[in-house]
């Protein structure tokens, strides 16, 4: 079986690009809608979540560039098209979100999508003997599933 330039199975090597273009669809969303919720977020916890969205939407930005690059990496190419990011993803798009009770929970709703698709990569990446997204995908479900506690903290729940 024919091995690309780092030694992963061709094939395997364009299904994982393919369920990492998946996900960098939906990165590029999440991304876009915690800009959204920075910009517009209103009330008493302006000050808290106003910087708190500034740090997560700056690790979604590094995230995205990570995975774009991984993509790079297996020999593939990167989707680089909102039309296609809105296409593919199952995070839906948030408009004038103000609230910062629903931003959060959209928030949650988002990371569950993306550690769900992570997990299923991070599979695939096993199988396919790829440490590289392997240990790039455990960084990041690692990381988020903190994120995830600390945000439904802040919700009470």
């Amino acid at each position: 079986m024919a091995k690309n330039m780092i030694g992963i199975e061709e094939s395997s090597a364009q299904s994982l690009a393919l369920s990492l273009n998946d996900l960098l669809a939906n990165y590029q969303i999440f991304y876009m809608n915690v800009r959204g919720y920075h910009w517009n977020i209103k009330g008493e916890k302006f000050f808290e979540l106003h910087a708190k969205f500034e740090e997560l939407y700056d690790d979604l930005l590094q995230k995205i560039d990570e995975i774009a690059e991984r993509i790079l990496t297996l020999g593939e190419r990167p989707v680089h098209s909102y039309s296609a990011y809105i296409q593919n993803s199952s995070i839906e798009e948030r408009k004038d979100v103000s609230d910062g009770i629903d931003a959060v929970r959209f928030i949650l709703e988002s990371y569950g999508v993306v550690l769900r698709k992570q997990r299923e990569v991070l599979n695939a990446a096993g199988e396919a003997d790829d440490e590289g997204t392997n240990a790039l995908m455990s960084d990041y479900i690692s990381q988020q599933e903190k994120q995830v506690w600390m945000y439904r903290s802040f919700l009470g729940e």
